[in-house]
C-alpha cells in the first residue's frame, strides 16, 4: 500500500470553480459569470501582444522592470514596491507561502475571495472565518478574531461577490489593532471601479503591515493573460521575490499589461460605461422585485427572496443561455452575481430576470 501523501491540509481543499462558459445544446451564450470586461483590452494592449509575437523564442525578463516602472508611473507608487504576479491569486498564494504555514491562522471573511482559504490550507495554516454585517466587511469582528496565531488578514475591498467596501478609514482602523505578527492584505481587483480610489496605495506607503493587490483580468480585460501585481513595504516585497519564479510571467503577458496600464484613456472610457450600465441594471432588477446592495465594481449581487428562488432563476437564465454565477458556495444561497456586460446583455438578462418573476419561465 502507497504511503504517498500530500501535506496536512491539502485534501481538505475544495476545487476552486470558475465562472461557466458553455451550456450544452446552446450556442452563442452570453457569458456574465467571470466579472470580465465586455469591452475586451484597449488596442494598445492588443497589438503589444501581437508584437511580442516576434520575441517568443526569448525568455522573459525575470525583475518585469518595464512593466512596474509603468505601474509606478502612471498612478504614482514606487517602482521598487512593486512585485508582478501570474494574476493577483500568484501574489496571494505567495503570501501564504511566505507567512502563514501550520499553527498559523489565516483570517478571511465569510462571503470573501475563495482563493484566501484555498491558499492557507495550501500553506498548512488554518484559515479562521469571520462574519460580515449585512455583506459588508465588519472591522471590529475581524479584530475581535484575532490573536497571537494571526498570519495574514485578507479583505477585498471591494469585495467579491458583494460589490460592496469599507472607507478608508475603517481599513486604516483595521491595520492598526492587528496583532504585531500580522500583515493586512488589501484585495483590489476591483478597485480601478472605484472613482478617485488609490486601492489602499497610501495605506500601504504610511504603514509596514499592510500589502495591496491588484489585477490586470478585470478593467484592463487581460484575465486571459493572468497578469497580477502586489504593492507593499520593501521588507514584504524581498520577502516574496525571493519565492516567486523568476520566469512567472510570459514576455507577450508583460508587454500587454504595459501597454494596457499606460492607456489611461481606454480605462477611463471602460470605467465610465460600466457605471452607466450596472447603474442601470440594478435599477431595473430593483424594479422587478429583485434588489441588491449598491454596487462598485462591474457586477451586482441580486437577491432573491429564497435559495430555491435564486436556483430556479438561475436555472432559467442558463436556459436561456444567460450565465450568471450562483453564489451559494460564497454563503449566499438566495443571490445570483451578475456581470456588467455590454448594453444588449445586460438589457437581455433583465428582459429574462423579469419572464422569471413573472411567471413566464416555461411560456
Amino acid at each position: 500500500m502507497t504511503q504517498i501523501t500530500p501535506q496536512p491540509g491539502i485534501m481538505d481543499i475544495e476545487l476552486y470553480q470558475g465562472g461557466a462558459s458553455h451550456v450544452a445544446g446552446i450556442q452563442n451564450v452570453v457569458k456574465l459569470s467571470s466579472n470580465e470586461n465586455p469591452l475586451g483590452p484597449s488596442e494598445a494592449a492588443m497589438e503589444a501582444f501581437r508584437r511580442a509575437a516576434f520575441t517568443l523564442h526569448r525568455y522573459p525578463s525575470t525583475d518585469h522592470a518595464s512593466l512596474r516602472q509603468a505601474i509606478g508611473e502612471v498612478l504614482g507608487l514606487e517602482a521598487d514596491n512593486i512585485i508582478c504576479g501570474a494574476g493577483s491569486d500568484e501574489i496571494i498564494a505567495l503570501l501564504c507561502q511566505a507567512y502563514a504555514g501550520p499553527g498559523g491562522e489565516v483570517i478571511h471573511t465569510e462571503h470573501g475571495f475563495g482563493m484566501y482559504k484555498i491558499n492557507a490550507l495550501a500553506a498548512g495554516a488554518t484559515p479562521v472565518e469571520v462574519r460580515e454585517r449585512e455583506r459588508v466587511t465588519d472591522v471590529d469582528a475581524i479584530l475581535a478574531a484575532c490573536g497571537s496565531k494571526t498570519a495574514l488578514v485578507f479583505i477585498a475591498n471591494p469585495n467579491n461577490p458583494t460589490a460592496t467596501m469599507i472607507a478608508p478609514g475603517e481599513v486604516a482602523r483595521l491595520a492598526d489593532g492587528l496583532p504585531p505578527q500580522a500583515l493586512l492584505v488589501l484585495d483590489g481587483a476591483y478597485a480601478e471601479y472605484v472613482d478617485g480610489y488609490d486601492g489602499g496605495a497610501s495605506l500601504v506607503e504610511s504603514r509596514e503591515n499592510v500589502i495591496m493587490t491588484r489585477t490586470f483580468s478585470k478593467i484592463y480585460g487581460l484575465g486571459g493573460l493572468r497578469v497580477g501585481w502586489g504593492y507593499g513595504p520593501r521588507h514584504v516585497i524581498d520577502v516574496l521575490n525571493r519565492i516567486r519564479g523568476p520566469f512567472n510571467l510570459s514576455q507577450a503577458a508583460l508587454s500587454a499589461a504595459e501597454a494596457a496600464i499606460r492607456d489611461v484613456a481606454y480605462v477611463d472610457h471602460c470605467r465610465a460605461e460600466n457605471a452607466r450600465m450596472r447603474g442601470w441594471m440594478a435599477d431595473a432588477l430593483a424594479e422587478i422585485g429583485v434588489p441588491s446592495d449598491v454596487s462598485l465594481t462591474n457586477f451586482v449581487l441580486a437577491r432573491f427572496a429564497s435559495p430555491e428562488e435564486a436556483a430556479a432563476c438561475h436555472a432559467h437564465l442558463t436556459a436561456e443561455g444567460l450565465l450568471v454565477r450562483p453564489s451559494a458556495n460564497y454563503n449566499l444561497p438566495n443571490c445570483l452575481r451578475i456581470t456588467v456586460g455590454d448594453e444588449p446583455s445586460c438589457r437581455r438578462v433583465v428582459h429574462a430576470v423579469r419572464q422569471f418573476k413573472n411567471g413566464e419561465a416555461d411560456g
